[in-house]
């Protein structure tokens, strides 16, 4: 477990995963009393009464066929180790050799036949639907199926289409897309193209810490600039806002651009930070730099307005749901648009009914009305 880091294994989130693996093979072996290094034969016929329990055992013991394939890898891998290190004679698979095809490339692999078939990647794939898919879309900027507007009066609905189509047109993942900066954004090409254009994934928040590329249409990409460049600008410049104390001390950011900045007075990439430190992240002019922000109001000296967070600052629906009205001073940016003078607090009470002043009791039909 000590040489996983070195092996190829960098992830703390998978070390848990070997040796979880490894103890549940441990422990059937224990069971039947044969040794974990054991002769070649003993462990192939354990191997043989593992498979077949993992397989069509008790339903709290089986496991997938991916599952299983991926204990199969670490207890090989496991086995390798200890024929190099000595502490075993023989590992106890079987191998056959497969060709591989590759352009006009041929190699052959040796291929583990204790391994379960899986479907093809393609074929297990689910797309949306166009048409769910715009509706999906429309219903994320407050619109209604035919695309008209409904009188909607959310919050943050600019953000809510920009990142939504941004997910769906390139694929990223959850924890991609959320911790994704502002500053990693590609430029825009000059003239509209129908070329897909390059969108850069960060190492720190991809799936195994390895840096990939994917694709973006103009379209997508000019509706994000567009949300980066005016909603999120006139949110998060000049903000006050500084990341919980739970989180850590914040860094501070200067000098920016698509490669990195200052931070904390020193020169670093952004590409290794990863989603605990980008969430800590201070931009130049104020407010978080993650790409997806939410104008959130903070305990902060009058003067500055509400600081926008992070969108997984305030973004749970738990918290949604704990929102109380309370009044700012005058000038403040963060007044609610429907009750001047007003801003929504996050807290940790339940929600209460709102003090109305009493000019403001007498409500147009289509407003909704404050509840408890």
């Amino acid at each position: 477990m000590c040489e996983l880091p070195l092996r190829g294994c960098p992830e703390p989130g998978s070390w848990g995963v070997y040796a979880r693996a490894a103890r549940d093979w441990a422990a059937f072996l224990s069971d039947h009393g044969v040794g974990l290094f054991d002769h070649r034969d003993r462990l192939k016929a354990a191997l043989g009464s593992y498979a077949v329990r993992r397989g069509c055992g008790p339903l709290e013991v089986r496991l997938t066929a991916t599952t299983w394939n991926q204990h199969v890898s670490i207890l090989a891998s496991l086995y390798r180790w200890a024929v190099a290190e000595g502490y075993a004679a023989a590992e106890p698979f079987t191998y056959r050799q497969a060709t591989v095809f590759f352009a006009d490339q041929i190699a052959r692999r040796p291929v583990n036949q204790a391994i379960r078939r899986v479907p093809k990647p393609h074929a297990t794939i689910k797309y949306l639907e166009d048409d769910f898919a715009k509706l999906f879309v429309r219903a994320l900027r407050g619109l209604g199926p035919d695309g008209e507007d409904q009188r909607f009066h959310g919050r943050e609905l600019a953000r809510n289409g920009a990142v939504g189509s941004f997910a769906l047109d390139t694929g990223l993942r959850s924890q991609e897309f959320t911790y994704y900066l502002a500053v990693d954004l590609p430029a825009l090409p000059p003239e509209p193209t129908a070329l897909p254009i390059p969108l850069p994934v960060a190492s720190g928040i991809a799936k195994g810490r390895k840096f990939r590329t994917t694709w973006i249409s103009y379209v997508t990409l000019a509706d994000v600039h567009r949300y980066r460049e005016v909603d999120r600008t006139l949110a998060a410049d000049g903000s006050a806002w500084r990341p919980p104390q739970q989180w850590g001390p914040p860094l501070l950011v200067t000098e920016a651009d698509q490669w990195g900045g200052r931070i904390n007075d020193r020169r670093m990439p952004c590409q290794e930070l990863r989603p605990a430190e980008r969430r800590r992240l201070v931009a130049p002019q104020g407010g978080s730099m993650l790409l997806a922000c939410e104008r959130t109001a903070v305990p902060s000296p009058p003067g500055p307005r509400s600081s926008p967070g992070p969108r997984t600052a305030s973004g749970t629906g738990s918290s949604r749901g704990s929102r109380t009205f309370t009044r700012t001073g005058p000038g403040t940016a963060s007044r609610c648009g429907r009750w001047p003078g007003w801003s929504a607090a996050t807290t940790g009470r339940p929600p209460r009914r709102c003090r109305i002043p009493t000019p403001m009791r007498h409500w147009p039909s289509t407003w909704p009305r404050p509840t408890r």
